[in-house]
């Protein structure tokens, strides 16, 4: 309860800019626990988690927009997800007989293939410049800054504050049911699965059918994230769904932690924030030149991107479960160990003699 809290205090206090960090790390997360349950707990590598990303972004822009069948927004943004999903649908009889680095390479192809599509389809995606994304609306009341005004406590609400409880929603609903899936009946098949494919099937795994299900799974995460990711930008561009995006997700579920839920948040805060915070503050880092900064040095993008990197190396030797496996070995630290709570209660008990002692009659 208190952490829920804490989540909804940051528009009563913080500007836009860290707002739309916030944001844009809520959107990061959900395409990371997609692409968690799909790496992690089924053990399948994908590199073309920036397609999905695209299609559900330009799926809610065009099905939500004009030219396009100007749907309404939030019918148009559970179409886009369902975009997305039918989009690994379609490439999952691959992903079904393919895995590791061979399905990597394969994924791989639908990132080159994507951009190219978003590149020449300019009646759907507006080439090269991209498309405005229409606000998002449900049930008359509007997420975007052209909507009617909005005061909360004295604070006027804007795109960031309205989206914000939006992602926070988002966010929970994508937290719930990526803890079912993992705990539930698919999580263990897919686990047996990943550990060992001849286990799985003796032990009755539809080896094909699970790991198929798992690439549409994370397709239509992907895509969810991908609507949200839209309508914090306003605008979308091909060239921002490359391969450098698959990689960042990669990054994420590495950094937080293979298999949880939890780790995936985490990373993708991690590698999300980074390169906005050295943005912001690159005139106050040491070897970091701000944007557009005549002065030879390291942008913040990159050095962001020389950071986690090195995270990453780190985490892979010291860390192999991540920031979630970091964060759970410290709780076991500081919590009392069960043998010493017993202890120090029986050291305050009187012994049995001692009570009995205490009973005898007096004279």
């Amino acid at each position: 309860m208190l952490t829920a809290l804490l989540l909804c205090a940051p528009p009563f206090y913080l500007d836009a800019f860290w707002l739309r960090t916030g944001l844009f790390a809520m959107a990061a997360a959900i395409g990371a626990v997609g692409l968690g349950l799909l790496a992690g707990t089924a053990g399948q590598l994908s590199l073309g988690h920036a397609f999905f990303l695209a299609v559900g972004a330009y799926g809610y822009t065009w099905l939500a927009g004009e030219p396009g069948p100007a749907l309404p927004p939030a019918l148009a943004a559970l179409l886009a997800v369902l975009l997305a999903g039918a989009a690994g649908g379609l490439f999952s009889p691959v992903a079904g007989r393919v895995r590791g680095i061979y399905l990597g390479v394969a994924t791989l192809a639908l990132v080159f293939l994507g951009h190219h599509v978003l590149l020449t389809a300019e009646s759907v995606t507006g080439g090269f410049n991209g498309r405005s994304v229409p606000p998002l609306t449900a049930g008359g009341f509007s997420f975007g800054a052209d909507g009617p005004p909005l005061v909360v406590l004295g604070v006027p609400f804007g795109a960031e504050e309205r989206l914000w409880f939006l992602g926070l929603a988002l966010v929970a609903g994508t937290w719930w049911t990526a803890r079912g899936l993992v705990r539930g009946r698919p999580g263990r098949a897919l686990a047996a699965l990943r550990d060992s494919e001849t286990a799985a099937r003796v032990m009755g795994v539809d080896v094909t059918r699970y790991r198929a299900a798992a690439f549409v799974v994370s397709s239509m995460y992907a895509g969810l994230a991908g609507v949200l990711l839209a309508l914090v930008f306003r605008r979308v561009v091909p060239d921002y769904f490359g391969l450098t995006l698959s990689v960042d997700y990669l990054a994420m579920i590495v950094i937080g932690g293979l298999g949880s839920v939890a780790g995936a948040v985490a990373g993708a805060a991690f590698v999300t924030a980074l390169p906005l915070l050295m943005t912001r503050y690159a005139d106050q880092l040491p070897l970091v030149t701000a944007p557009g900064a005549a002065d030879a040095g390291v942008g913040p993008t990159e050095a962001a991107r020389y950071l986690y990197g090195a995270a990453i190396v780190l985490v892979l030797l010291f860390a192999p479960d991540g920031l979630h496996g970091l964060a759970r070995r410290l709780r076991a630290r500081l919590r009392p160990a069960p043998g010493a709570a017993a202890a120090a209660a029986s050291a305050t008990r009187p012994s049995s003699a001692s009570a009995v002692r205490t009973k005898e009659p007096t004279p």
